[in-house]
């Protein structure tokens, strides 16, 4: 592989012990977690190694979380296969995870990404917090499908709709607990595989989280962003920003449009990416490019 593309995880791949074993085998992994720790004001570390899993998962603790054990996983690839690392001729990652590659690309600082990333978290935890509702996966149908179902719930003030193209056959949605609660039950009707809850605290990438836009504009106008070093594939659009302000833009509507996911990968491969790194926790994006890309190979940090 001469033309790689690194991956990174987001909400949801999180497990507590992720980055454990990275910090006590490489001191500069172990740093990174330190830096966090002296960033935040609190220890995160401990929150990543030992939990408990309610900890964990609570928005403000998981993305700051994953941010900062991808960023670990990188020191030990930067290691291990430094030549790795200088293949790399584009990135992206997976709502969250599109920080970690932000941040790889040189667009912004650790230190600034990871104030963004508490306050998003923080935000997003506020916003789910006033409107209860969640996310579940779509397994088995295709999206027109899932988004007729989607329409069909609507109803009574209730938003339910496609959060994330996946990869085909897992098409992830958010909205209202109700409505989510109403989905699962038509597609399994209609001939969905399964339908899965995911762990997260509310309905990302919808309207919902406007209430959180706010808080995410303010803490990324106050930090210096600039052209990344390489490409990264927005989740938005599925296409390359290199305009610094154009990226903040699309950073802060994230958080409330779907995540195109698939596309990005098909972007990747069609910019000339013959193989590909997932850095952090889990092997979510592992399991997605299986169904994108068979063949494409897909190592793990």
């Amino acid at each position: 592989m001469n033309n790689i593309g690194f991956l990174f995880p987001g909400q949801g791949a999180q497990s507590v012990g992720m980055g454990r074993e990275l910090a006590r085998g490489l001191d500069a992994a172990r740093r990174v977690f330190e830096r966090a720790n002296e960033v935040l004001g609190y220890d995160l570390a401990k929150i990543c190694f030992e939990g408990p899993d309610e900890l964990l998962n609570a928005t403000e603790n998981c993305q700051p979380g994953l941010f900062v054990t991808s960023m670990a996983a990188l020191e030990k690839l930067k290691q291990d296969s430094p030549e790795v690392v200088d293949a790399c001729r584009i990135t992206a990652g997976l709502s969250l995870g599109e920080y970690s590659a932000l941040c790889f690309a040189g667009v912004m600082s650790f230190e600034d990404a990871l104030r963004v990333v508490r306050r998003r978290g923080q935000a997003m935890q506020a916003a789910a917090d006033a409107n209860p509702s969640g996310m579940v996966s779509v397994l088995g149908m295709d999206a027109d499908k899932v988004q007729e179902l989607c329409d069909q719930v609507c109803g009574d003030g209730e938003v339910l709709q496609i959060a994330n193209l996946l990869c085909p056959g897992n098409i992830a949605c958010s909205g209202h607990n109700t409505a989510c609660i109403k989905l699962t039950r038509l597609a399994v009707e209609a001939g969905a595989m399964k339908v899965v809850p995911l762990t997260v605290a509310g309905a990302f990438h919808t309207p919902l989280m406007q209430p959180a836009v706010e808080e995410l504009a303010e803490a990324l106008n106050d930090i210096q962003m600039v052209a990344p070093r390489i490409p990264v594939v927005s989740n938005v659009d599925a296409k390359v920003h290199m305009d610094p302000e154009q990226i903040r833009d699309l950073l802060i509507k994230q958080i409330v449009t779907p995540v195109w996911w698939e596309k990005s990968i098909g972007v990747m491969i069609e910019s000339g990416a013959n193989g590909f790194y997932e850095i952090g926790a889990g092997k979510v994006l592992r399991a997605l490019m299986k169904r994108i890309s068979r063949k494409m190979p897909l190592m793990n940090v």
